[in-house]
């Protein structure tokens, strides 16, 4: 075999080829290091003495099928410089790492369309060294995403399995990058982001968040000069909620069975937007006769779609106006349910009518959340917790189905 080869196939410098082998169904290819190649591994000297060798097996990338292992004795040397004994460095492999660089670029790229597990059956290692080669790569490229840059972001937590495991995670709104994953959720979550991003200089203009008291205490005392704005879809989550609940409610004290089975199944009607009923499944008919049985749930209902056109103005002065309205009118509703919903609005006013400064919300990162659950899905869970917040800091580059 020639040192061209050698360093073509493998990125082999400074070594020459002795002669080939085969064990257990895999090629050995027997290599020794060039004299003229050798110095110290600590400071680089060339005034050495040689103190003995370890032979030592890399995994290469495989040929035909078969494995491929490059064995190589080591050269240990005394260097007169330092004082250190020390292994030779090689130029093809890292330190305390059983594979080649090319071995590992091959790794890599093979877990751009496999799993781990198939990656790791097909080149016939452990899952260990594959999920070692990705944890390292994405440690190397994604441990510490720039903050310097950001603009404007959304926070949001998102629960990763049983025992209320939570982790809460911060959005480039720009990027699309995650660029935090917090243990747990609240305030305490964020302190880390807080220290890195003051660190980082960034000129935050405004944050995306729910209604919760938490993240307002967070933003308001991190980022004051930042526009908080409350993201629509939570603000409809809630009111779908609290309607929920009302029609459990209406269901529960209904006594007549036609008017009970009328309001069966209805739920999904009412969360449902009006324009997105099936006429093929007579839903809208549907939707008609259960709120026909109940004034309060009628009203209920037609208060949703109506607040649905807070965010279609085009002025931030008619939406003042509009908001307004909606909150009277919920007050003078009577029903118990709209009165809470409205004070909730009324305190939170502020931040709806941000919206019209910086048109953002946490729609992005809902879809990176869905993106972390297929993930996490799809992996059968993650039993290395470090591993799996470098896999999500990976999301905006990679495809969200190859996973572990």
């Amino acid at each position: 075999m020639s040192t061209s080869l050698l360093y073509h196939a493998w990125g082999l410098r400074g070594y020459r080829f002795e002669s080939t082998g085969f064990a257990e169904g895999a090629i050995v290819f027997r290599l020794r290091h060039n004299d003229n190649s050798l110095c110290c591994g600590h400071c680089g000297g060339l005034t050495f003495m040689r103190e003995g060798v370890v032979v030592r097996r890399f995994r290469a990338t495989p040929i035909g099928g078969k494995p491929v292992w490059l064995e190589l004795p080591v050269q240990r040397l005394w260097c007169a410089a330092c004082g250190k004994t020390r292994q030779v460095k090689l130029s093809f492999a890292d330190e305390r790492r059983s594979y080649t660089h090319s071995f590992e670029r091959y790794a890599l790229e093979l877990g751009r369309h496999m799993t781990i597990q198939a990656v790791a059956g097909h080149l016939q290692v452990s899952w260990d060294v594959i999920k070692d080669i990705q944890k390292r790569y994405l440690g190397r490229h994604f441990a510490k995403p720039r903050l310097k840059g950001l603009r404007q972001i959304a926070i949001d937590e998102i629960s990763i399995g049983r025992g209320h495991r939570y982790l809460t995670v911060v959005l480039d709104l720009e990027s699309g990058a995650v660029v935090f994953v917090g243990d747990g959720k609240g305030t305490a979550a964020l302190e880390p982001f807080w220290k890195r991003l003051r660190s980082s200089g960034a000129q935050v203009q405004a944050v995306a968040t729910d209604m919760s008291p938490a993240y307002i205490l967070a933003v308001h005392d991190n980022l004051p000069q930042a526009v908080h704005v409350f993201d629509r879809f939570h603000v409809m989550k809630l009111f779908n909620e609290q309607l929920a609940d009302l029609r459990r409610d209406v269901q529960r004290s209904v006594e007549d069975v036609e008017q009970r089975r009328l309001l069966k199944g209805t739920l999904w009607l009412l969360l449902k937007n009006s324009e997105n009923l099936d006429a093929k499944k007579n839903e809208h008919q549907r939707l008609q006769d259960a709120l026909r049985i109940n004034r309060p749930l009628a009203t209920a209902y037609y208060m949703k779609e109506d607040l649905r056109r807070f965010w279609c103005h085009y002025l931030k002065r008619s939406a003042t106006r509009f908001l307004e309205d909606w909150i009277a009118r919920a007050k003078a509703s009577g029903i118990q349910m709209l009165q809470k919903f409205a004070h909730t609005l009324q305190i939170h006013r502020t931040g709806l009518l941000n919206w019209y400064e910086h048109s953002i919300s946490t729609g992005p990162l809902e879809g990176t959340n869905t993106k972390i659950r297929v993930l996490q899905r799809q992996a059968y869970g993650f039993r290395d917790h470090e591993f799996f917040k470098l896999k999500i800091y990976a999301l905006h580059q990679t495809s969200y189905a190859l996973v572990g």
